[in-house]
């Protein structure tokens, strides 16, 4: 078995590929999403051109057989706040109408099934074959409709009239609320453009009377509650403001001075033991603090001068005399000496003054001592009052639980008997505000049907078809499993893409290949140019080309891809080792007597069965006669030995090998080849089906050089070939 390399891995673009050198990753380059949309719509575009002309179609019929319907409408205005002709507030706060669930209400009970009945009841709807006729209910066909006969009608059928009529307006009439605002429109809808005015504007007034008749209601109870509980409150109230003042008194408890907190509660602020408390520890206060700098001061009396001898008159007057007398005494010592008598005199002066300040410091420092000895007397007299009354205050204080407890009894029963008294007195003029719902507009009989609108079910109908044409496609599109462009080779199949092959539609696919310009010509010139890069000595010496099924274009492969090399001065053998269904001799005009199965018979003379084909570089060997056993034959060594031999001879060998589907064939022929190609049809056999074969091929350890995609429409290439025009195989090939 010949050695294999990797597969270089190629990306097919437009009528080839550009090929990767060995080893790098593989570049798929898928066009952009609105292109494969595109191509996807015009792969199923009569698919699509069907349903919405279908859908539309449907839609006018629907249209122009429907009965017509009048809708009437009326419009009503919903304040959130009750306009009031007195100041009397209702039962509700001001604060209820504020919710955010308040017109959402309103919507909900305008669409009640009870203002239904009441509509119902005051238009005696039941009674009224008009009515069921106006909403196609016939009455020839309803067993209801016994009044037709002339018999009365019994008490079940006129509940069941009444039933119906309620579920008929129910089902018929309409709340739409206009954003932003407080208004609402009640439509209705019918056959009848008079009963479609008169419904509507029976519904706006019926509802505008039960809310006034479910607020009337609504106070009627509440007095009837609030009369037997105000007697209740009244002795309850009487009894705890007496507990009260009966405990107060016992306990010793004045208050003087009493608020309201944030919640109502009465709160006592003062009594009169903790106001005499505050003064005494005020005044203990300014004694502890005169005690405290009369000490200070008697604890001078050692440390010579202090604030109350420098601040005191007498001592500051004799302390002046001092020192002038001090200084006359020291200029006279300038002169004369100590015992002089003028000098003597001037020191006996001295000794005078300082006699008299030592008495007068005395004095100074004995008062001092004196008031010290009062303060601390006075302190402590007020602290043993202090002490007292703190005690007092204890006491107080523990017996101020039971009294806030008596205290909050009687405020919770005066709140509850104020309210109650308050709003009992309120309920007689409640009724008197006026209706917060007003009338905007009232319903007029509709001129001109509001349906059917055709513009509009044409466009909805055209939506409709749309919508079912793109399920449809998406369904089919999902269900057609098959290559549809070559971005989806290496993303799905995991394999290199050679290159791409368009579909030659009209024209004959050898014509084509015979003209080195064709469109065609250039694909396979594209695929060699790739199989250049899928070994490392350039394009593989022997190679196969095979199928999943036949009919995918592999024998045109073979002929193209062999002749684009014959023509690059190349001496190549086109082998048809489809001894099944042979057709190379076909495409190339030459018989088929002996060929490939004779040699694999037991002949060992390959020469005599090459054949001349008249293309430069290209000769044949063509299948043979069919043998018994294809695969038999296959299964020998005498192929590998075909092939060593031949490529001794030729610089290419390129074998038309049968499809894979259910045939042992290329199995067997993938052991003497250098690599495989892999043929697939766009649009041909599902992806499962194409990695089902290669499987195969790999399980043999085939090398597989890449995948040629044919039968290729330039609409699926995307970025395809985009030459205007395209060729289509004939139905010779396989």
């Amino acid at each position: 078995m010949l050695q294999s390399n990797p597969p270089a891995l190629t990306t097919g673009q437009a009528a080839g590929s550009f090929g990767n050198s060995p080893g790098e990753e593989p570049t798929t380059l898928a066009p952009p999403i609105l292109v494969q949309y595109w191509q996807v719509v015009l792969r199923w575009k009569w698919v699509i051109v069907g349903i919405v002309a279908a859908a539309i179609a449907i839609g006018l019929v629907l249209t122009l057989l429907a009965t017509p319907q009048y809708t009437a409408a009326s419009r009503i205005e919903i304040s959130r706040d009750q306009k009031k002709v007195t100041s009397i507030e209702g039962l509700e706060s001001q604060d209820a109408g504020r919710d955010l669930e308040f017109y959402q209400t309103q919507y909900s009970l305008l669409q009640a099934r009870s203002l239904a009945e009441r509509v119902s009841r005051q238009l005696r709807l039941s009674t009224k074959d008009d009515f069921f006729e106006a909403h196609g209910v016939s009455p020839d066909d309803n067993a209801l409709f016994a009044s037709k006969s002339g018999q009365p009608l019994s008490q079940d059928e006129r509940q069941k009239r009444e039933k119906l009529a309620v579920d008929l307006l129910m089902t018929h009439i309409s709340i739409s609320p206009i954003r932003g605002s407080a208004l609402v429109d009640i439509s209705y809808t019918s056959a009848s453009p008079a009963l479609s005015a008169q419904i509507s504007n029976t519904w706006t007034e019926q509802f505008i009377v039960q809310s006034m008749d479910r607020r009337f209601a609504s106070t009627a109870d509440a007095r009837k509650f609030l009369e037997g509980r105000l007697a209740d409150l009244r002795a309850r109230l009487e009894t705890s403001e007496r507990d009260l003042v009966n405990y107060a008194e016992t306990k010793g408890i004045v208050a003087l001075g009493k608020s309201k907190s944030s919640d109502g509660r009465t709160e006592v602020e003062r009594t009169l033991v903790s106001s005499d408390l505050e003064a005494l520890n005020s005044a203990l206060a300014e004694a502890t603090a005169g005690r405290i700098a009369a000490e200070s001061r008697a604890q001078s009396r050692n440390s010579g001068a202090n604030s109350d001898s420098l601040n005191n008159l007498a001592i500051g007057n004799l302390r002046q005399r001092r020192a002038e007398v001090a200084a006359e005494y020291a200029k006279m010592l300038v002169q004369f000496e100590p015992g002089y008598p003028a000098a003597k005199a001037l020191s006996e002066q001295l000794r005078a003054l300082d006699s008299s300040i030592a008495r007068e410091e005395s004095r100074v420092l004995s008062t001092r001592t004196t008031e010290y000895r009062a303060a601390v007397q006075r302190e402590a007299d007020l602290r043993r009052q202090v002490e007292d009354l703190k005690s007092r205050m204890n006491r107080q204080q523990r017996d101020s639980i039971q009294y806030n407890i008596y205290q909050r009894e009687a405020d919770t029963n005066r709140e509850l008997y104020d309210g109650l008294l308050q709003r009992y007195k309120e309920i007689g003029v409640a009724g008197v505000g006026a209706n917060n719902i007003a009338i905007v507009d009232t319903a007029k009989v509709p001129e001109r049907p509001s349906s059917p609108n055709l513009p509009l079910n044409l466009a909805l109908a055209l939506l409709a078809g749309l919508g079912l044409a793109a399920a449809a496609t998406f369904a089919l599109d999902q269900v057609d499993e098959g290559l549809r462009d070559p971005t989806q080779v290496n993303r799905l199949l995991q394999v290199p893409l050679l290159g791409s092959v368009p579909d030659a539609e009209e024209a004959d696919a050898l014509e084509l290949l015979r003209d080195p310009k064709s469109v065609l010509s250039e694909a396979y010139l594209s695929i060699r140019s790739n199989l250049a890069f899928s070994t490392d000595h350039g394009v593989p010496r022997s190679l196969m080309v095979t199928s999943t099924r036949p009919a995918e274009g592999k024998s045109t492969t073979s002929l193209a891809v062999a002749t684009v090399l014959g023509r690059t001065g190349k001496k190549v053998l086109l082998l048809d080792a489809d001894m099944r269904s042979p057709s190379m001799h076909q495409f190339t005009g030459q018989p088929n007597k002996m060929g490939v199965s004779n040699f694999l018979a037991g002949e060992n003379d390959w020469r005599q069965f090459i054949l001349e084909t008249g293309v430069k570089g290209l000769h044949l060997m063509p299948a043979g006669p069919t043998p018994p056993s294809a695969a038999e034959l296959l299964s020998s060594d005498r192929m590998l030995m075909l092939v060593r031999q031949l490529i001794e001879h030729f610089d290419h060998v390129v074998i038309d090998s049968p499809p894979i589907l259910g045939l042992a064939d290329a199995p067997l022929l993938a052991r003497a080849v250098e690599g495989c190609i892999f043929v697939a049809e766009a649009e041909g056999v599902a992806i499962r089906g194409i990695k089902a074969s290669l499987g195969r091929l790999h399980s043999v350890h085939a090398h597989v050089l890449g995948l040629v995609l044919t039968k290729l429409r330039h609409k699926q290439a995307g970025y395809g070939y985009g030459y205007g025009y395209g060729y289509g195989y004939g139905n010779k090939e396989d």
